[in-house]
Formats: C-alpha cells, structure tokens, sequence
C-alpha cells in the first residue's frame, strides 16, 4: 500500500537543494548541496535533474523556458526515512537573463521515479549583472538614461539569441542629460559569453506620428565589450557615440 500511495505523492522520497547564496550572476558556478531524503516506501530514483529556468512573454501569453540544464549522479534506491547528500555544481549559463523587474529565474531540482510523481525543489535566484552589464547601466546612467523596464520577451526569428527562444530587452528614457528631447527611449539587449560582451542597441528618436507609424524612428547598431572590467567612462563614451551616430 505505501508503494501505491508514493507512486500518487503520498509518502513519496524529498529533494532539496540548498545553495550557499542564492545571489548569482551569468557565467558563475555555484556549489550546491542536493539533500534527498527517503519516503514512507523504497524507491527507484533514475537520475536527479537540476535545471535553471524562467519565463518570457510570447504574443500568446507566458511560457516558461529552460536555461540551462544538468544530470546527477546514477541510478539509486532511496530507503524508508534513508537521507542522502550530493554535491552539484551548477553553472549560471551566461543566457541567463537579470532578475530586474518582474523576471524571475530559479532552479528545479526534480527526481526521476519510474511510476511515481516526480518529486521536486525550487529556489529562487538573484540574478546580478556581471562587471561589464554593470558597466554599460553605469554608462547610460551617467548620459541620464534611467532604466524604466526590463522583459523577457520571444525571439522567433533568432535575430539576437540564435537557437535561443527568447532575448531580455532593457528600456531606458532620458531623465536628464544630454538627450533629452531628442530621444525617446533606448532599448539595450545583451549577449555575454565569457569572452565578451554584445551590446544590441535601438534607438528610438522623437519623431512625428508618421516616422512612427513607419517605424522610420528607430535605428539599431551594436558594439563589444571585452576587458574583465571595463572603465565606465569609456564605455559611456562609447554609447553615447553610438546614440549620437542614430540621432
């Protein structure tokens, strides 16, 4: 009867992982304790899945999308009340988009149990910029661009996130400084790799109601960044060349 009963989540195994900071940024790996603990039955556990997932907005709705995704370990049997630790390490895919906003990104941790429901953990994570993101928001800061919105939206045609499925679109107006009055807003995405930094730039101008309504108004370009650690000053320069440029 137990084993019935765990097969519907009734006294079924446990799993939870538990991150020594749930304070990350993209590219970064973490060491993780995988705690799974034994139900009221002996179970078959067939792998151990750990995924970091969120969420992008599509015309249709929401969906959710994985990041990244790893295995643990081989095939176990867990006993009744029988507590078991992993170690994992989980790399922050540099996909990963900015828990700025509304975004939320997490980590599932999901036991694979033949004829049961799968038992599953999630915890949540504050996904930082890393030092050359920071840069290019201290950037714009300094040219007056606030940052007022940040989504996860679909990219089906792959224009920024090749095989990915979406891209995370950072919306700037000017507060103050220098492009106030000439520029609507600024739509910033990026694409990070360990080597470098992508900056996908739009300008929108202020224009009349029919550049808008032809979209005649926006301007993209981009550019590179890739010292560890970039100079602020420098990379304000540079954005505010490339701005300037599609004014």
């Amino acid at each position: 009867m137990k084993k019935i009963l765990a097969s519907v989540g009734i006294g079924n195994a446990s799993v939870d992982t538990v991150l020594p900071s749930t304070t990350v940024s993209p590219g970064e790996t973490v060491t993780a304790e995988v705690r799974v603990s034994g139900g009221d039955a002996a179970q078959s556990v067939s792998a151990i899945d750990l995924e970091v997932e969120t969420r992008y907005r599509t015309e249709e709705g929401v969906e959710d999308a994985t990041v990244g995704r790893m295995h643990l370990g081989e095939a176990f049997e867990i006993e009744p009340d029988e507590e078991t630790t992993y170690d994992a390490e989980i790399t922050i895919p540099w996909e990963t988009p900015l828990t700025l906003g509304s975004t939320e990104v997490w980590v599932e941790t999901e036991l694979e149990i033949d004829m049961a429901v799968d038992p599953e953990d999630v915890d949540y994570l504050d996904v930082r910029p890393t030092p050359r993101m920071q840069a290019v928001f201290d950037a714009a800061e300094e040219l007056g661009l606030s940052l007022r919105t940040s989504e996860c939206s679909a990219d089906p045609y792959g224009r920024y996130a090749g095989e990915r499925r979406f891209v995370q679109e950072f919306e700037f107006r000017p507060s103050g400084g220098e492009f106030r009055g000439d520029l609507d807003e600024l739509e910033l995405v990026f694409v990070a790799s360990a080597a470098s930094l992508d900056v996908f730039v739009e300008v929108d101008r202020r224009g009349g109601i029919l550049s808008e309504a032809l979209d005649a108004d926006e301007r993209h370009t981009q550019f590179s960044l890739t010292d560890d650690d970039p100079d602020v000053a420098s990379v304000r320069d540079r954005l505010r060349e490339e701005i300037r440029a599609n004014l």
